[in-house]
């Protein structure tokens, strides 16, 4: 090092004398003197000692002198600075949360602290900016790298005037199509409330749409939806600049964008979807506000009026029995708010109040409120029933029905979905095909057809119920990884790539999904070619239940004796995938190259999947491509190893790599293509690990979608996990939740009690009656039970002047009633949504010893009740939320940088040396494969195939 340190001298004192490859020479010492004194420290950089810091930035520094064409010295100074800045906010943040426990610092500390910091950020924004513009597409990762750090900086430290001026004054020199691969995270903080960030942002997107109005249509009509007022004034805003210079463009992607919102949910599914959650809030947890938070804005929907021929049928069905009800729960809030009461958010009407003439007070005003909002839900629980029959009958649309202006565009100024190209590029719209096709299963998907300006036609799936924002961001890390393979010597020879699809969010519960052609899923595979053996489907849990019918119930080493032991049993032991490969090929050529297509492609998804923390790699979102033989992912809802932290069957490997995939990979298994593979693609990821952690910070703060990282936060109940729909014609199957029912809020009642744990299976030409879970056990038994008419049963409500006992026996006896209606509410919605996969492989689709939740408990529900406000500032709790986000946000980037370091298997508390590659490629698929790990693996992963 002393040695290049002194070469770099003479080179240095010569440059100004000597031709451009000398002066290349010297920039070339300098960069590669930086980067070994920040390596020979086996540290991150703002590990270093301050000395070592000093020489490391003098060293970038003079690699930047005189250096217009040189992007690897702009991007390492920058790079260097930005990582610096943090370090010293981090420490500034330390000494504000903790000044306690320090000794007071000298006078004047703090101001140059801050001045350290702001230096640091001001030359890391200016180096960035100098890199992004020196960028080529060699360098198309670093560049993206770039881009996301720029717009840390600006969204961290814009708030200070000093940093705006400085980003305002470089941001004109970066090219405008630069922006468009972090157009998400621009319009992800298009609410921030600083005005120099405003300052900033807002013109910058202003300028993009006047240049690439069609980049901006899809993700704004998103943004013009948003439960968050600031958010969603914000986007109106844009979209009046936008009308300006491009009016039909507008237009056209408003309308559109609504009517296929319209067409994904109807609104016979938007009440059926209600009515589940709201039950929930108002049996399940007792929050009263809550559950009228769901059904008011249905409410006011129906009050505005049907506008289609499908919504005026729904209108004239139930619009009656939905009017009574409404009249109903604004008797509720009258008589509620009439003493300044409030409406509440849990424990339902129990009183906790020990004061007898406050309770004698309060009681007969409750009594007369609960019998109104019991009389409304008397309707709402016909009504309920009523959807719920009529759901299964759904399998097509006409545009005609459900969504006229669809059927009338014509010639539309708006882009097919993802076909906008850099250039400026796309396909217009033609026309819309009249007849949709609704996906028999939990979510009814839609299949729609456009017609584009080309004269092709694009296939979509149409998908309601569910948020695709986060799928949208992993697409944006999949083309990441892709360019980081393609430009590697070591994997750009050997077709490594993620196949991508496009994904389009329409609103925060729904978006369409680019139609992948000849992909069946895994599930599908292995059902079609056990048909033709005629081989069970599921043969494997019917000789685990044979071995033992309590195997939930079993030790871990019970599990893998029993686990191992049905394994060995099974007819054709695995192969399945491996022989439908075979089978559809049709010669030896073209099946030994789909076999090293499959291979190379499950393996480049392990790795990356692990950095990502992807779970639930279920075979139905696991799709093989039958024309290449590739296997592509789909349903990127758990990330970041929220499957692993589920209270209810956390996951326990890394990524999804069973007997049946390994028995594909043919005589060498994991040892020959695949081992190689995943060691060459996680070489690649740890030598790009600054880009790829860029990204995923990126990622973890974005505010549409950050608030995933709470999901296991102890307030939000059950919230488990669910599996979604796939994209192919012939699979679409899903989990079923699986929780404990969260009733503790109703008094202390014993819910296992409680809860009906078997199907209630409807008649064709009654309605079901409310189960009695205390005695019945079949169907016939069920059918047999008298049933009280809910009328009667809410009249018999306590009376204020019954003694304590009896208000608390009446109480029971009342809340034992409602909570029997929750259950069957619930279970209608269970059996209705059963999923056809875990029904295949259990047999009757149950999952014991617990009750299925439906869909209404998916992440999506979440987002919109909670409004979002996981990214808004100034509520009542938002400083906590925050809080909580960051923390969480932060030990997910550490766990990222531990995965790319090689120290992830090591305890956080000690300090010792990285894993290579190559062990710990081989650890992560000792986990994989570990029998232990499978076989307490929730049913539903099929851990057996």
């Amino acid at each position: 090092m002393d040695r290049l340190e002194k070469l770099a001298d003479v080179v240095d004192m010569v440059s100004n004398t000597i031709s451009n490859e000398h002066s290349a020479l010297r920039v070339s010492c300098w960069l590669k003197l930086g980067e070994w004194k920040i390596s020979s420290s086996h540290s991150h950089v703002f590990s270093l000692q301050e000395k070592t810091q000093y020489e490391v930035l003098m060293a970038l520094k003079r690699s930047t002198f005189g250096n217009r064409n040189g992007y690897k010295a702009w991007h390492t100074w920058a790079l260097v600075n930005f990582r610096l800045a943090q370090q010293h906010d981090e420490n500034r943040q330390n000494s504000l949360i903790g000044p306690l426990q320090r000794p007071p610092s000298k006078t004047g500390s703090g101001t140059t602290s801050s001045k350290i910091l702001w230096s640091h950020v001001a030359a890391a924004v200016q180096g960035f900016v100098k890199a992004i513009c020196l960028g080529t597409k060699r360098w198309s990762a670093s560049v993206q790298q770039d881009l996301l750090n720029f717009l840390t900086c600006l969204f961290r430290y814009g708030q200070k005037n000093d940093v705006a001026k400085i980003v305002n004054s470089e941001i004109g020199a970066v090219a405008l199509e630069a922006w468009l691969g972090v157009l998400p995270q621009l319009l992800a903080r298009i609410h921030m409330k600083s005005p120099s960030v405003r300052s900033v942002l807002h013109p910058l997107l202003v300028r993009l749409g006047e240049k690439h109005p069609q980049a901006l249509m899809y993700p704004l009509s998103v943004l013009v939806k948003s439960p968050v007022q600031e958010r969603k004034d914000a986007a109106e805003n844009l979209m009046t600049s936008l009308k300006k210079h491009s009016f039909g463009l507008v237009e056209d992607a408003l309308m559109v964008s609504s009517e296929l919102i319209r067409v994904a949910i109807l609104w016979l599914e938007l009440w059926h979807e209600g009515l589940e959650d709201a039950s929930r809030l108002y049996f399940g947890e007792g929050n009263v506000s809550g559950m009228l938070d769901v059904l008011l804005p249905l409410h006011e929907t129906l009050e505005r009026g049907p506008s289609t021929r499908r919504e005026q049928d729904f209108h004239k069905t139930f619009g009656r029995d939905l009017a009574e009800a409404y009249a109903y729960v604004k008797e509720y809030m009258r008589l509620v708010k009439l003493d300044g009461g409030k409406i509440p958010t849990q424990g339902g009407f129990i009183q906790t109040n020990d004061d007898k003439q406050s309770s004698i007070a309060t009681a007969r005003q409750n009594e007369l409120a609960e019998n109104a909002m019991n009389s409304a839900w008397d309707l709402y629980y016909t009504v309920f029933r009523k959807i719920n029959k009529q759901l299964p009958g759904l399998t097509t649309l006409e545009l005609s029905q459900c969504s006229p202006a669809l059927l009338q565009a014509h010639n539309l100024e708006l882009g097919i979905p993802g076909s906008y190209r850099v250039d400026g590029s796309f396909v217009k719209i033609d026309r819309f095909y009249p007849t949709v096709q609704v996906i028999t299963s939990k979510q009814r998907p839609r299949k729609i057809v456009l017609r584009g300006g080309d004269g092709k036609d694009y296939v979509f799936l149409l998908k309601g119920h569910e948020d695709l924002r986060q799928d949208e961001r992993v697409m944006q890390l999949f083309g990441l990884v892709n360019a980081l393979l393609a430009r590697d010597r070591r994997t750009n020879n050997h077709d490594l790539n993620i196949q991508r699809y496009t994904i389009t969010p329409l609103s925060h519960n729904a978006g369409v999904v680019g139609w992948v052609p000849h992909c069946d899923t895994l599930h599908s595979l292995i059902r079609d070619y056990r048909a033709s053996k005629r081989i069970p489907l599921n043969m494997e849990n019917r000789e685990m239940l044979a071995l033992s019918q309590d195997y939930e119930l079993l030790t871990v080493m019970q599990k893998v004796e029993i686990f191992s032991e049905a394994l060995d049993r099974t007819t054709g032991r695995g192969n399945d995938i491996h022989d439908v490969l075979w089978i559809k090929s049709t010669n030896s050529e073209e099946w030994l190259d789909r076999r090293t297509k499959f291979t190379r492609s499950i393996a480049v998804m392990s790795m990356v999947g692990y950095i990502l923390g992807l779970g639930d790699r279920h075979p139905s979102n696991l799709m093989l491509d039958q024309t290449s033989g590739r296997v592509l992912h789909i349903d990127f809802g758990d990330c970041f190893e929220v499957a692993m932290q589920r209270e209810k069957f956390p996951e326990t490997v890394p990524f999804r790599l069973t007997r049946m995939l390994v028995k594909a990979m043919e005589v060498s298994g994991v040892e020959g293509s695949y081992r190689d593979t995943c060691e060459r693609t996680m070489t690649v990821l740890r030598d790009n690990r600054d880009s790829l952690v860029a990204m995923l910070e990126a990622f973890v703060y974005d505010p549409l979608i950050s608030w995933r990282l709470l999901g296991e936060s102890p307030n939000v109940e059950g919230d488990d996990h669910q599996l979604k729909d796939s994209i192919t014609p012939h699979e679409f199957s899903e989990q079923d939740e699986v929780t404990d029912s969260p009733l503790n809020s109703l008094g202390q009642l014993n819910v296992s009690d409680i809860v009906v744990k078997n199907p209630i299976h409807e008649d064709s030409t009654e309605d079901v009656p409310i189960s009695n879970t205390h005695r019945a056990t079949s169907v016939h038994e069920k059918q047999m039970l008298p049933v009280k008419p809910l009328s009667e049963t809410f009249s018999d409500r306590k009376k204020p002047m019954l003694n304590r006992s009896q208000v608390t026996g009446s109480l029971h006896s009342s809340h034992l009633r409602s909570l029997k209606m929750y259950s069957d509410i619930q279970n209608l919605a269970s059996n209705l949504n059963v999923s056809s996969r875990i029904a295949s492989i259990t047999g009757d689709g149950t999952i014991r010893n617990f009750a299925a939740e439906s869909v209404s408990r998916s992440r999506l529900d979440k987002s919109f009740r909670q409004k979002e406000a996981f990214s808004m500032a100034g509520q009542h709790d938002g400083n906590a939320t925050e809080d909580a986000l960051n923390e969480k946000a932060l030990k997910v980037i550490r766990r990222v940088q531990d995965k790319l370091s090689g120290t992830d298997f090591h305890p956080a508390t000690k300090r010792v040396d990285p894993l290579d590659v190559q062990d710990q490629v081989q650890k992560l698929i000792v986990q994989a494969t570990s029998t232990e790990n499978l076989c307490q693996l929730f049913i539903g992963w099929c851990a057996f195939w």
